[in-house]
């Protein structure tokens, strides 16, 4: 990435950012039980925290705005950070921390990235570990040895494409796309452990777009990040097989 086309898309970014309010602060209000009480035992902003399941980010709450860019994503999604409320025996809210929790679903070993701070792009300040980037002469925070390896849809050495889905125990899930004209009753993945799906599926050179399916009920490979609208006005996950 050349050093113009990098600062382009900072620009577009942030402008974006902006306009679609990820500078706006965020109150906790949902989460994912484990999750919620994983963010509420940080007590103060610290280096990122890894989980099997997350990676968890933090910065102070004197920041009006907070956002984080990915290089897996060409750092092209800003992803704002929200706010932890402490509440006391009277209902009153204290800021602790800000957040973001990045959840690994994909094969991934090493993370950089970029924090975007009341709409100043820096680095982490909590993360020690950065890299300087020789292209852009810009330093990038960065993550490494994350351990697990995640599994996520691939194609496999003997020419077939594994399919993979983590959600609930005890789906009936479906796979349908481009490669069986959309029909949802021909695939059914195998729940090979609690809520982990998996079908071997043989296809040939291409570019496939499909979705799971309960019931005629649409679902995104939530391990795959490539995702586009088809024609026919379809959200799909999209997959290239070469």
């Amino acid at each position: 990435m050349n050093k113009c086309k990098f600062f382009a898309m900072v620009g577009l970014l942030l402008v974006v950012g902006i306009q679609s309010g990820f500078a706006k602060e965020k109150e906790v209000i949902y989460q994912p039980y484990e999750l919620d009480k994983l963010i509420h035992e940080i007590d103060e902003p610290c280096a990122p925290i890894i989980t099997e399941d997350y990676i968890i980010f933090t910065a102070g709450v004197d920041h009006r705005s907070v956002g984080i860019v990915f290089d897996f994503e060409n750092y092209q999604t800003i992803h704002p950070f929200q706010i932890l409320m402490k509440v006391d025996a009277d209902g009153n809210k204290t800021p602790v921390h800000m957040f973001y929790c990045y959840e690994r679903k994909h094969k991934i070993q090493t993370i950089k990235y970029r924090m975007i701070m009341d709409g100043l792009w820096t680095t982490d300040p909590l993360n020690p570990n950065k890299e300087y980037d020789d292209d852009v002469n810009l330093y990038f925070s960065r993550i490494d040895n994350l351990g697990k390896i995640y599994e996520y849809t691939e194609k496999t050495k003997d020419d077939s494409v594994r399919f993979i889905y983590k959600g609930e125990e005890g789906l009936n899930l479906h796979l349908a796309g481009t490669f069986t004209n959309w029909d949802p009753w021909i695939y059914t993945l195998e729940e090979t452990s609690p809520g982990f799906y998996e079908l071997y599926l043989p296809l040939p050179t291409g570019k496939y777009y499909y979705n799971y399916y309960i019931g005629l009920t649409p679902i995104l490979d939530n391990t795959n990040p490539e995702k586009a609208y088809t024609l026919d006005g379809r959200s799909a996950s999209v997959i290239v097989v070469d």
